[in-house]
C-alpha cells in the first residue's frame, strides 16, 4: 500500500491565509501555544498550496494537522491538535462524543459558508508581526516527502 500521508517531527497546522474564522483561529492557538508545539503554514504559500495539492484537496475543504503521525483533517484534526496542546484544549474532546459523520458534516457546513459567515481578510492580516514570524514558509522535510511521492519513490 502506498502511503499518502505527510508526516512533519513537529506539528504543522495548515490553514487558510484568507478566512478570518481560521486567522483568528490560528492566532488564539498561538497565543495559548508559547513553547511552540505546533507550527503554522498558510494554504496560500507555495509549500501550502503544494500541500493541499498533494492531497488533491480544494482550500477550502479543510484546514489541515500534519503530525508524526500523519496528516488529519477536520474534527479528527482538531482533537489529535488538542491531544498536542494538552491542558485545557483536552476538554474539547467532549465533542467526540457526537458520531464523526455528524461532526464532519457541520464542520464542511461552516468551511463551506465562512467567508459570508465571519469575511475575508489580506493574507494572514489578521496575525500579530510576531504570529506572522511562526509561520511557515519552507520546510525541506515536506517538499521532499511531495517530491517522493510525486516521483513514485516511496519508502517503504
Amino acid at each position: 500500500m502506498v502511503r499518502t500521508d505527510l508526516v512533519s517531527p513537529h506539528p504543522i497546522f495548515v490553514f487558510d491565509g484568507y478566512c478570518v474564522l481560521c486567522s483568528t483561529g490560528a492566532s488564539f492557538i498561538m497565543r495559548h501555544d508559547p513553547e511552540g508545539k505546533v507550527r503554522f503554514l498558510s494554504a496560500q504559500s507555495p509549500l501550502g498550496a503544494a500541500v493541499y495539492a498533494h492531497f488533491s484537496l480544494p482550500l477550502d475543504a479543510s484546514y489541515l494537522l500534519i503530525t508524526p503521525d500523519g496528516t488529519f483533517k477536520k474534527t479528527t484534526g482538531y482533537f489529535r491538535l488538542a491531544d498536542i496542546l494538552g491542558g485545557w484544549f483536552r476538554l474539547g474532546k467532549i465533542f467526540k462524543l457526537i458520531p464523526r459523520v455528524i461532526r464532519d458534516r457541520l464542520y464542511d457546513w461552516v468551511a463551506t459558508n465562512r467567508y459570508r459567515l465571519f469575511g475575508k481578510s489580506e493574507l494572514c492580516t489578521l496575525l500579530t508581526a510576531d504570529q506572522r514570524a511562526r509561520l511557515v514558509t519552507e520546510d525541506a522535510s515536506l517538499r521532499a516527502q511531495l517530491a517522493d511521492r510525486a516521483t513514485g519513490n516511496i519508502a517503504a
